[in-house]
């Protein structure tokens, strides 16, 4: 494999587009169109996401993904609330602040084992309440999947909901993997969402084979008070003026199905990759693989000598705990080379 084919365990983001997306967006690069979202591609893309999702939903495009967490995040706050969220969610530690300096709210990081949140972690931080020298929790917000690779079930996202409903709080999904959740639960993306009492939806797709762009989505139209978010979007620097190009991704990505064949291989890969792992002794596999991640725990003079070869993170240095991603186009020959790989450094080592 040459440098310009070569693909890595590093990120999904690192995949490049998917050639269907590519031909969406050049088959809309002529004439002129409104700017700002009133070309007839992002209406009929909003529209789309009715169908999908509810008639109510009301959809809201951006760049990139921490652009949508920290909007819709932003709609549903006051300054003096808090989001409770696992420690390891993206909004916490991968999006350097960007939650607290632009909604002025405090996170509050839950630790877990698996990524995932349940309503008897959370009921401990409901203190304070009416108390005006305590943040004042209004937001529970999951990664579906999560960080760590895992998928909520529905089951589990309903009991979210309703402890979120029935202590005034709204329940937030960050779904930037989105795809692979549904292709992991076998369902349709409303079953776990707006069906299972999800307020607010950052639905993602540059990390299955979309080239930028996310979308906001409210599933209660009643949220959308005096249409503020159209206002919020704008002063977040999220308002794309050139629309149709975000918009004709996400409506080619759906109505082809896209999205759904590149999960499937993702999920897939990362499955064969886990596997693969798993025959070493030295190799141990974190967390359950579910989605595109695998987490495993290698000796760090392995791991540094196969970054050498090809880069992947370091996900918990003390534990030496490293994360693969698995993307839209990994195959399963990028797999049986970085096995290959392994097996020779390990051989070198006396290590297996």
């Amino acid at each position: 494999m040459n440098n310009k084919t070569k693909r890595t365990f590093a990120s999904d983001n690192n995949s490049g587009v998917h050639p269907e997306i590519i031909e969406a967006i050049s088959s809309v690069n002529q004439g002129h169109v409104l700017a700002y979202g009133d070309d007839p591609y992002t209406v009929r893309t909003k529209n789309l996401f009715k169908n999908l999702f509810g008639s109510e939903t009301e959809t809201f495009f951006t760049f990139l993904g921490t652009g949508a967490n920290v909007l819709g995040l932003s709609f549903l706050l006051q300054p003096y609330q808090s989001v409770l969220c696992a420690a390891s969610a993206h909004i916490n530690e991968d999006e350097c602040g960007a939650v607290e300096r632009f909604t002025g709210s405090k996170l509050v990081p839950i630790p877990t084992t698996d990524g995932k949140l349940n309503p008897d972690m959370l009921q401990d931080y409901l203190h304070g309440m009416g108390f005006e020298h305590h943040a004042q929790p209004k937001v529970i917000s999951i990664s579906q999947p999560t960080e760590l690779g895992t998928v909520y079930q529905i089951d589990e996202i309903k009991a979210l909901s309703h402890f979120a409903h029935q202590n005034q709080m709204f329940l937030h999904m960050d779904g930037a993997r989105i795809a692979n959740a549904a292709v992991s639960l076998g369902v349709d993306f409303k079953a776990f969402t707006a069906d299972s009492g999800v307020d607010v939806l950052s639905f993602g797709g540059t990390k299955n084979g979309l080239m930028y762009g996310e979308a906001i989505l409210f599933f209660n139209s009643s949220l959308n008070r005096n249409d503020s978010l159209k206002y919020i979007r704008k002063q977040g620097m999220q308002l794309a003026s050139k629309m149709r190009y975000i918009s004709i991704q996400f409506e080619t990505y759906l109505v082809k199905e896209i999205w759904r064949q590149n999960a499937l291989n993702a999920n897939k890969m990362a499955f064969l990759l886990a596997e693969k792992l798993s025959s070493f002794d030295s190799f141990k596999i974190q967390y359950l693989v579910e989605a595109n991640g695998v987490f495993v725990q290698m000796p760090k003079t392995i791991a540094e000598k196969l970054q050498e070869h090809t880069f992947f993170y370091s996900w918990n240095e003390t534990e030496s705990i490293y994360r693969l991603m698995c993307s839209w186009d990994t195959q399963a020959e990028d797999i049986e080379q970085f096995i290959q790989l392994i097996k020779g450094i390990t051989h070198s080592y006396n290590v297996e």
